[in-house]
C-alpha cells in the first residue's frame, strides 16, 4: 500500500507540489479532491519536493487534497487487443471500448541499443511517387514532414497509413483539432485500415500533459510489436511542434530558464530520445517513424525543426499542397533504390534536373523573355510532372511509377535530350512514344 499525503505545499496552475520521498520523475500519483480523483505526472524533484503536473486541471484541488503515488510510470498495454483501438493520451479509451489492463509495460523507456540495430535495407512502399521514386522511405527511418498550417499534412498522413506495405499503424496526435480526429478515425476505417492501426489521440482540449505522454505511448507499443512479434511498424506522429510547445509550457510553469524563444534547454534532447526509437533489427521487426513538423512562419530556422534536422535522416517538405522536390531528402534511400529496378535512379536524378530546368523556363516566361522550342518542351514536361508525380491523390506501385516516368519524357522529349544513358534507354523507353505523342 502506497503511502497517501494530505497536504499540498503550492499549487501553481495545474502543478501541484507536496513533500515525498521514495518518489521517481515520471511516477503517476493519483490525487483527489472535491472534485472527483484524477491522475498526475511527477515532472520534477527537488530536495523532497515533488511537482505534479496534474491531468485533470488544479480546479477544485485544496491544500489538503489527498495525493497518492502509485510506484510506476504511465503503461500502457502489449497486446493484440491494441489493434484497430483508440485511446487518450493517459491510455483510457476513447473509442468506448473496455480498458486494457493486463500486459501492462511502461512506456518511455530507453531506445535500443546501437549495438542490436543493422543497416537499413528494405524499402517501404507508400504508392505515392514523390516518395517512392524520388524519396524512398526505408525501414527504420526516422522522418519529419516539414509543414506550415494549412497544409494538407494530416491528410498525406493518412494516405500513407492507407497506403503504406507495413504490418500495422500506430498513430499519435497531439493537439489535434476535433475534426482532425474524426478524420482520421473515418477515414482509416471507411478504407479498412484501421484494423492495423493503434490510435493515441490528445485533443486540443485535452490536458496538456498527456500531449508529452502520446509519443512515449505510441513507440511503446511499437516496440512491443517490432520486438517480441516482428512486425514493420510504422509510426505517424502529428504533430511534434505541439508537443514540443507543450514542452515549453510546462517548463515556464516550472520556472526554468529558457533557452531559444522560450523553449526548454534540453529541447534537442527530449526530441532525440523519442526518434532514436526507429529501429531495424536482424532477427525481428522494425519501427519506422514519420513526424508531422508544423514551422511557425514557414521558418525552417524555428527551433523545433531547426534541432529536429539534426537528428532525423531528412525531411519531406510539404509545400502548396505537394511533396516539393527540391527540400526533400531522404538520406537512406540509396541504401535500397539501386535493388528496386535497373533506371530507378537514373530516371529519378534526370527528372528533378528536368523539372529544376522547367522552373528555370516558368521564370523566363514570367519575366517577359522570348520562349525557344526547349523551353516549350520543359513547360509541358512541368506541367506533366506535378499532375502525374507530384499531386498526393495519385497512387500507384513503384513499377508502375516507374513506366509513368518514362511515358512523361517520351512524350516531352527525344531519348538523347534526357541525359539518360543509351542502354538503359533501349531496354525501358516506351515503344509507342510517337503515338503517344500524337495523342
Amino acid at each position: 500500500m502506497r503511502k497517501i499525503y494530505h497536504r499540498i505545499i503550492q499549487i501553481s496552475g495545474n502543478v501541484i507540489t507536496v513533500e515525498a520521498d521514495n518518489v521517481a520523475n515520471g511516477e503517476l500519483a493519483e490525487v483527489k479532491s472535491g472534485r472527483g480523483t484524477s491522475l498526475a505526472q511527477v515532472i520534477r524533484l527537488d530536495k523532497g519536493r515533488v511537482f505534479l503536473q496534474v491531468f485533470a486541471g488544479s480546479r477544485g484541488i485544496s491544500t489538503d487534497s489527498e495525493v497518492r503515488f502509485l510506484g510506476h510510470a504511465m503503461r500502457v498495454a502489449a497486446a493484440d487487443a491494441l489493434l484497430g483501438r483508440i485511446f487518450s493520451g493517459n491510455g483510457q479509451p476513447r473509442d468506448k471500448g473496455p480498458a486494457l489492463q493486463e500486459n501492462l509495460i511502461d512506456i518511455g523507456g530507453p531506445s535500443v541499443n546501437p549495438a542490436n540495430r543493422i543497416i537499413p535495407r528494405n524499402m517501404i512502399r507508400t504508392g505515392l511517387p514523390m516518395i517512392d521514386i524520388f524519396n524512398t522511405l526505408v525501414e527504420s527511418q526516422k522522418l519529419p514532414i516539414f509543414s506550415v498550417a494549412g497544409e494538407p499534412y494530416n491528410e498525406l498522413l493518412a494516405r500513407i497509413a492507407m497506403q503504406a506495405e507495413v504490418d500495422l499503424i500506430i498513430l499519435g496526435g497531439m493537439g489535434l483539432k476535433y475534426d482532425d480526429y474524426l478524420y482520421f478515425k473515418e477515414t482509416l476505417d471507411e478504407h479498412g485500415a484501421l484494423s492495423r492501426t493503434v490510435m493515441f489521440i490528445h485533443t486540443a482540449s485535452d490536458p496538456i500533459v498527456e500531449c508529452l505522454l502520446v509519443p512515449d505511448m505510441a513507440l511503446a507499443a511499437a516496440e512491443h510489436f517490432a520486438t517480441n512479434e516482428g512486425k514493420r511498424v510504422l509510426v505517424l506522429l502529428t504533430d511534434m511542434t505541439n508537443f514540443c510547445d507543450a514542452l515549453k509550457e510546462i517548463a515556464i510553469t516550472m520556472e526554468q530558464i529558457p533557452s531559444n524563444r522560450g523553449y526548454p534547454g534540453d529541447l534537442y534532447s527530449q526530441l532525440a530520445a523519442r526518434y532514436e526509437k526507429a529501429v531495424d533489427f536482424e532477427t525481428a521487426g522494425s519501427i519506422t517513424i514519420l513526424a508531422v513538423t508544423t514551422m511557425p512562419g514557414d521558418d525552417v530556422t524555428h527551433p523545433v525543426p531547426d534541432n529536429t534536422g539534426y537528428i532525423t535522416e531528412g525531411q519531406f517538405y510539404l509545400v502548396n499542397g505537394r511533396i516539393e522536390p527540391f527540400g526533400s531528402l531522404s538520406r537512406l534511400k540509396q541504401q535500397v533504390n539501386s535493388e528496386t529496378r535497373a533506371d530507378h535512379r537514373a530516371l529519378m536524378d534526370n527528372m528533378i534536373r528536368l523539372y529544376a530546368e522547367y522552373k528555370e523556363s516558368v521564370e523566363k516566361q514570367s519575366m517577359g523573355f522570348r520562349m525557344s522550342n526547349w523551353d516549350d518542351k520543359l513547360l509541358k514536361y512541368g506541367a506533366m510532372f506535378e499532375q502525374r508525380m507530384m499531386d498526393l491523390s495519385v497512387n500507384i506501385p513503384l513499377e508502375e511509377a516507374l513506366d509513368l516516368g518514362w511515358k512523361t519524357l517520351a512524350q516531352c522529349f527525344e531519348p538523347a535530350e534526357t541525359g539518360i544513358k543509351s542502354d538503359l534507354v533501349k531496354q525501358f523507353w516506351p515503344k509507342s512514344d510517337n503515338a503517344d505523342k500524337k495523342d
